[in-house]
């Protein structure tokens, strides 16, 4: 079956799913305020909602005609849209979720980041944590000590793929979306939290991934684990975010094994 990829992502080996037998059609999309979709950086931080970026699915949904026997798969934010998406639409079309290196809960995200920040070098750790109170992330010296945290707990793979390097620049291009999200009514940094609503998507079929250097770590995946009734959890020993890169030939496996099985 054919891809369609609107432009090459850090989610861009994906596509190695359409050369599986059986094979899948795998549909990127950039959503609203990033990447090739329409930038509005007027928009005050009152936009930009989890409901918009729902919207946003639904859109690209009802545009390629899926409306039954679909299955999503959710990265990193992407596994907390497509968990609210669930809960708040039950979309009755959706055959399966993967929640690939995914959050249930913004608290357990950063505890979790707290416990593996002493792993870093002392000038690293001091660098971010001076950035961090001053509220200048924004700086080369930030930017530059956190390339340290990519390397070990993003990406694993030197040098980094282009595609990840892109990912991660996103914001240096426009900060609107991710500061309003983080920031805003989604409290991605410090509020969200599905984990009392998990139980709404408990009979979706889900497949749970992370790896062993991921700051997405088995505490802050545990709640959809314990809250799915039919669910599979595989986490990647030499991967720590994006497996997809990292264990690429094994990710695919392991998805598109899953993919067959449900």
């Amino acid at each position: 079956m054919a891809v369609q990829a609107f432009r090459t992502t850090t989610f861009s080996p994906l596509a190695d799913l359409a050369s599986c037998t059986p094979s899948t059609t795998v549909i990127f999309y950039d959503q609203l305020g990033s990447g090739q979709s329409t930038r509005l950086p007027s928009k005050d931080t009152s936009f930009w909602t989890i409901d918009l970026f729902i919207a946003e699915l639904e859109n690209v949904l009802d545009y390629f005609g899926v409306d039954h026997c679909f299955n999503l798969l959710g990265h990193s934010w992407g596994g907390a849209l497509a968990s609210e998406f669930i809960v708040r639409r039950k979309p009755p079309g959706l055959r399966c979720l993967i929640l690939s290196n995914a959050l249930a809960s913004s608290k357990l995200r950063n505890e979790a980041l707290a416990r593996i920040r002493p792993g870093l070098p002392q000038d690293v750790q001091a660098i971010l944590k001076k950035h961090e109170a001053a509220g200048t992330t924004k700086s080369e010296q930030y930017k530059k000590a956190m390339m340290v945290f990519w390397a070990k707990h993003g990406c694993r793979v030197q040098p980094f793929p282009p595609e990840f390097l892109h990912s991660i620049s996103l914001p240096d291009e426009d900060s609107t979306v991710i500061d309003a999200m983080r920031n805003g009514s989604a409290g991605l940094s410090t509020q969200w939290d599905i984990t009392q609503r998990i139980h709404l998507m408990r009979h979706v079929p889900t497949l749970i991934i992370n790896g062993e250097h991921d700051f997405m770590t088995d505490s802050v995946c545990a709640p959809f684990f314990r809250g799915i009734d039919r669910v599979k959890w595989v986490k990647f020993a030499n991967s720590s975010h994006t497996p997809q890169w990292e264990e690429r030939e094994r990710y695919i496996s392991v998805v598109a094994e899953f993919l067959d099985q449900v």
